[in-house]
Parts: structure tokens; sequence; C-alpha cells
């Protein structure tokens, strides 16, 4: 078939981001201005990381995992899809991956796929995966990403973790958005922020899948939220990101005590210029962070109207920012890892792209 003229492209990419995941225009606002701009030294367990996110945010969670199952040891995804389902191609990505499903998703190519990354040593070990935690969670009010893509997401995980390893949570009548306890929007709609009162934490029953003997959160937070300089941290890397990222400290880790690093990765249209502090705030992951030592790592993806065409401020599952975007080469993973490491005032043994450990 026909690739489409480079006009007819860029405006199925304008119509992908439409339809896809936390797809609706949202007033522009300020990142939170009570955040704190120098993170206190850190130590960090940089060998047991955690990732999770929301749509676009849960497909980058899938790849980052994969490419250093070595080192992220779990994850968990909300409505999203299977690894490489959109195989570099916008076309694709609109057809199959999101709020339609054309055709048959070939499982075994996309599988394929991987192993190939696996053996050029673009992505970590598959091996890896057999003891990994995973958490998946799909609403069945999801219209935007719809229960077939997740399904396949959940078939895709079986043929790399063992089964006992793997949550996935399809049975709650949930829209398209981060569900929690008592903050955010009307739980049947996805609106912005994308942050449903839900009377379900899903902050809490996914870190008590990806973590082992959780405290259960009190009322109060000890912690601060900082903001970090995702440029100076990530350099060029960092080109398809936001200027600031955030960065929740409990207390507990501010003042020295070893932390457990969990990375959440925001939907489209949720970046801090989009939605404030909310995703950073609300989702319910600080509270849980803060009694258990974790520290949670918001980086932040922006939009563009320009090439590399991002106008949602989605993250990279489709290959608008590098043709290896799903691999460990892709600029937005070399970025985010850049920036978790940058926060650990320990050395560490696990090479870093463009450090001094390279």
């Amino acid at each position: 078939m026909m690739k489409p003229k480079p006009f007819l492209r860029r405006a199925m990419w304008l119509s992908l981001l439409s339809v896809s995941a936390l797809s609706f225009s949202s007033p522009s606002f300020s990142a939170d201005a009570s955040a704190q701009g120098d993170v206190p030294s850190l130590t960090l367990d940089l060998e047991n990381v955690t990732v999770s996110g929301l749509s676009s945010g849960g497909y980058m969670a899938t790849q980052f995992q994969l490419a250093h199952s070595d080192w992220v040891k779990g994850v968990g995804v909300i409505a999203g899809g299977p690894y490489f389902c959109a195989k570099g191609d916008i076309t694709t990505a609109l057809a199959q991956c999101v709020n339609r499903v054309e055709g048959e998703i070939d499982l075994e190519a996309l599988n394929k796929k991987a192993a190939q990354y696996e053996a050029e040593g673009k992505i970590a070990s598959l091996s890896n995966m057999k003891d990994a935690k995973v958490w998946l969670f799909h609403g069945t009010q999801d219209t935007r990403v719809i229960a077939q893509v997740s399904d396949l997401l959940f078939e895709q995980y079986k043929l790399w973790t063992d089964t006992p390893n793997i949550t996935y949570v399809n049975d709650k009548p949930m829209a398209h958005l981060f569900p929690t306890e008592n903050n955010g929007v009307n739980c049947m709609k996805s609106e912005s922020p994308f942050i449903g009162n839900c009377d379900y934490d899903a902050a809490g029953a996914m870190l008590s899948h990806l973590f082992e003997e959780l405290s259960t959160p009190d009322e109060e937070l000890s912690g601060k939220l900082h903001s970090v300089d995702q440029q100076n941290a990530a350099g060029s890397d960092a080109k398809t990101l936001a200027s600031e990222g955030f960065v929740y400290v409990p207390a507990s880790c501010a003042q020295g005590e070893p932390c457990r690093a969990h990375i959440s990765f925001h939907g489209c249209n949720q970046y801090a210029d989009a939605v404030g502090d909310a995703y950073t705030t609300e989702t319910g992951l600080n509270e849980w962070a803060d009694d258990n030592n974790i520290v949670v790592l918001y980086p932040q993806a922006k939009k563009s109207l320009f090439m590399p065409l991002n106008p949602q401020g989605c993250w990279d599952w489709w290959g608008y920012a590098s043709s290896d975007y799903a691999n460990r080469d892709g600029a937005q993973i070399r970025a985010v890892k850049k920036l978790l490491f940058s926060l650990n005032s320990e050395p560490s043994s696990i090479n870093v792209p463009g450090s001094i450990n390279e």
C-alpha cells in the first residue's frame, strides 16, 4: 500500500491525537508554583526501579521497562496497549492502537520486534521479564483506548512474565482516566485533568502489587514536590521534553534514608502546562510514597505544533521523536534515565548513555 503524502500524514498525526488517549482540549495552566527547585541529596535504589503511566504514558512505561528490565523490576499500565503496537507509523497507531482495531494485530510480529531489539542490545534481556511485577488496568467505560487493545498487552506480558506476577483489573466501570478514591472529575467522563473521583485507589492497588509489604498511608504528607531542570539533566536527549519536570521526595528520603524510586508518566494533555499540578499531586501516588520511602519522578513531555509534531503533549509511542522510540536508543527513554540518575547522590554501576559511565 502506498504511503500517504506528507500533508496527509500531518493530518493523520493530528487526527490520531484527537481520538487517542486524553485527547481533549484543556486550558493552559502554569506548573505548580509551590514546587521547590532544589532537590535534596538522595540515596536511591536504582537496581529495583518501578514505572507506571496512563495512556501514552502507559505505552511509555512498557517501553521504558523493556528497555531496562535489568533494573526496572515492575510496571503499572493504565489504558495502554501492546509493545510496539504502532510499529513506528502514525497510520498503524491510528488504525489499531487506540479507539479501534482495524483488521488483526499481529502480536507475534510485535514480539519478534522485541526479540530483534534484544539481539541487537537495544533492550535488556527478555529473560528479566520472567520475575517482573506487572499491574494492568482498563476501565469498562473507556472508549479512548478500547478493551481489545489493553487485552493484547495482557496477552503479551503473559508470554514474558510468570502469570502469578501479573494483575489485570478490567472490571471497573470507569472512563479513560487515572482512578482515585476522591480526587478529580466524574469517573464516567474523560475530562481534564483526566484524574477520576472513582472511589477506587488505583495508585494503592498498583504500588501494593509492585512492592511488597507497603504501609497504608496516613492523612499527612511529610514530603515536598520539587522541580527539576530536565534540559540540564538530559541535554540534547530532552529536546522533546518540557524545561521542567517534578519529583516528590518524602521527608525520610530528604533526610538521607535509602529510598526506592518510581517513575510516573502522564498521559496526553496531562503535562503540567495543561493541568497544573493535578497529575503530580492528585493521583494518590505521593501519599503511598510518603509512608513507604519511595521517591516519585514525574518527567514531563511538552506539546509541539512544529516537527516533531506533538500538539497534545503525548509521550512518544509511535515514533514522532525517534525511530528508536521504543528502545534504549530512543531520545526520550535516554532522557528519563538520565533524569532519574541525576537525582541520586551516589555513583551508580548502571551505565547511563552519554555519561562518564558510558
